[in-house]
């Protein structure tokens, strides 16, 4: 049986990452105003869609996984990556 989910049951593994992300850019956007810098180039998600991704229940396109990067200037593998990161970060605690 295929599963679409991440082990954890979320429709994605890059929403956590794109959080962390950007609340670390400079000007610390809200989950709107990542949304208005999406838009900007061309990616129309709306404040809701940017939630759902962040927490999980949403899927992630590779055309919006794209955006999304280059948005906060990262690389794709540091998005996709972040599952990993994470499991570093518990063992280390």
């Amino acid at each position: 049986m295929y599963k679409n989910r991440a082990k954890d049951g979320r429709n994605n593994i890059t929403g956590r990452a794109i959080a962390r992300y950007r609340l670390q850019m400079p000007d610390n956007p809200s989950q709107n105003g990542l949304a208005a810098l999406l838009q900007v180039n061309g990616l129309d998600l709306d404040k809701n869609a940017i939630q759902r991704i962040e927490c999980g229940k949403r899927f992630v396109t590779d055309i919006e996984l794209k955006t999304i990067a280059k948005v906060l200037q990262v690389s794709y593998s540091d998005l996709l990556d972040d599952e990993t990161a994470e499991a570093n970060e518990s063992r280390a605690r």
